[in-house]
């Protein structure tokens, strides 16, 4: 069993940051790799940034050099820092994993936390 729970979201300006934390929860379990999606209304969930266990990290093109993704295995937390944020960043952000158990493979996923960027 792994449970995982988002913080860190609210409102912000155009060009204000914001920063998400994950905290990860459960027992004999291990972690392939874990990451935030987002929900915009009325959209399709779409990856946003993953990170491996070996601290490898994946960007969607529309967050690159903005959104940077970070990994403490140590205090089992991974962390969404978001800078320059605009309207279009506006949706639920979900954080998920590909957790092993056993033989049992599944994906996990946090309840997800509100960010809002408007005037």
């Amino acid at each position: 069993q792994v449970q995982l729970v988002e913080s860190g979201g609210g409102l912000v300006q155009p060009g204000g940051s914001l920063r998400l934390s994950c905290a990860v929860s459960g027992r004999d379990f291990s972690i392939n790799a874990i990451g935030w999606y987002r929900r915009a209304p009325g959209k399709e969930r779409e990856l946003v940034a993953t990170i491996t266990t070996g601290g490898g990290a994946t960007y969607a093109d529309s967050v690159k050099g903005r959104f940077t993704i970070s990994r403490d295995n140590a205090k089992s937390t991974v962390v969404l820092q978001m800078n320059t944020l605009a309207p279009e960043d506006t949706a639920v952000y979900y954080c998920g994993a590909r957790v092993r158990s056993g033989v049992t493979i599944y994906d996990a996923w946090g309840q997800g936390t509100q960010v809002t960027v408007s005037s």
